[in-house]
């Protein structure tokens, strides 16, 4: 193993200017609103240009690749869509050229999640040309996440290809270190009914936006009795938008919905999380304020639908787990400092693959979390290619 983890080193030493080159380029090719095809064909070429043995979109409009045909399944997750870029002006440089500052590339998607996706490819081509994908089938999946998570992989086990992994490697930001899960989370709206009237003569109306105001103060106080879990830590809950429908500013409102973003901890279930805020919705207003789950049925760009709730449990593997120690295992062979195995405080595709498919599943990638969806989009270059070693010795040391 020492002589492979040093040709691996040697081999993406060899190939770093490419590695960042083909960063860059990706990062240079917006893909928000899960516009992937162009980003996505730029990863293809990638892909082709390394011997992948399939590459293609699936139905979604993912893009996918494939080496080997081995029984053992290992995926390698990378979304490659990204949120906007909010205000231009809150950039001091161009969001998709970036800028490379003290080895730091900053640009958007450059952390949440494109930095992950050249080590994945380079890393599996490499550990296919130094036989350690003997027995495998290994794929990359760059995919879109940013407004369901989940549904891409969702898509991946029971649409096209219909694969059902053994395994997962999730590539968002973890600081090198190895991830092994994260909260839970539903979805919810509370929609009043009110009886418009004009502004002049409010006392006609009904405002709805005023039969709100009890459940959000409610909101607002709940959180400090919410679930707590030693490693995924306490429940969250938080009104995340609303909406008005008024026929006009001069009037008063006949409807008002509120948005709840409910992070879920382990001993929470959907039906505790939905009473607790139907217990806030005041007895006078039972008939015209009413609670539901939101759905996600969008089309992708391909036009593909696919229906899911947003519901998303949390999900965990034990310290002990053959896929966490193999992380941990390879972390050390690299030559990364020792370090706990950890989690993130945001949502990814872990919620389907490991939360509802049970299929275990780590994270590991460069960068750090709280610089996602911000002007500080960033990612190391330096631990951008250095994560391409661990990607592709990772699947020789998974035991079991």
């Amino acid at each position: 193993m020492t002589d492979k983890i040093q040709e691996i080193q040697k081999r993406v030493q060899a190939s770093r200017e490419d590695i960042i080159q083909f960063m860059l380029e990706i990062v240079e090719i917006p893909s928000m609103d899960s516009q992937l095809k162009d980003v996505g064909e730029r990863i293809a070429k990638e892909m082709n240009k390394l011997g992948f043995d399939e590459v293609r979109f699936d139905k979604m409009g993912n893009i996918m690749g494939r080496i080997g045909n081995g029984k053992r399944v290992i995926v390698y997750d990378s979304h490659v869509d990204t949120v906007g870029i909010g205000d231009p002006t809150e950039w001091k440089w161009d969001p998709f050229k970036g800028k490379i500052e003290d080895g730091i590339l900053y640009a958007r998607g450059a952390c949440d999640e494109k930095g992950s996706t050249p080590g994945m490819i380079y890393g599996l081509a490499m550990a296919r040309d130094l036989g350690l994908l003997d027995g495998w089938t290994a794929y990359y999946f760059g995919n879109m996440e940013e407004w369901c998570d989940g549904i891409a992989p969702n898509t991946f086990v029971e649409v096209d290809p219909k694969v059902k992994p053994d395994f997962v490697v999730i590539g968002e930001p973890t600081k090198m270190l190895v991830y092994r899960g994260h909260k839970g989370r539903l979805e919810m709206k509370v929609t009043a009914k009110g009886r418009s009237a004009h502004a002049a003569s409010n006392h006609l109306g009904d405002n709805a936006i005023y039969k709100l105001l009890p459940i959000i103060a409610g909101i607002r106080d709940l959180e400090p009795k919410l679930g707590d879990h030693e490693f995924l830590g306490h429940g969250k809950i938080t009104v995340s938008d609303m909406h008005v429908k008024t026929p006009s500013i001069n009037a008063v409102p006949d409807e008002a919905i509120i948005f709840i973003d409910r992070r879920m901890t382990f001993g929470e279930t959907k039906e505790m999380v939905k009473r607790q805020v139907e217990d806030l919705i005041p007895a006078e207003f039972k008939d015209t304020v009413k609670l539901e789950e939101l759905f996600y049925d969008e089309p992708s760009y391909t036009g593909f639908v696919f229906p899911v709730d947003k519901y998303f449990p949390a999900w965990a593997l034990d310290e002990d787990h053959a896929l966490v120690q193999a992380g941990q295992l390879a972390r050390k062979t690299i030559g990364l400092s020792e370090a706990p195995s950890s989690k993130w405080n945001f949502s990814t595709n872990g919620i389907y693959w490991a939360g509802k498919a049970g299929i275990p599943s780590i994270g590991f990638g460069p960068g750090d979390e709280e610089t996602a969806h911000t002007v500080r989009d960033s990612v190391s270059l330096e631990d951008m290619v250095k994560a391409t070693e661990f990607y592709a010795i990772l699947p020789s040391l998974i035991m079991g």
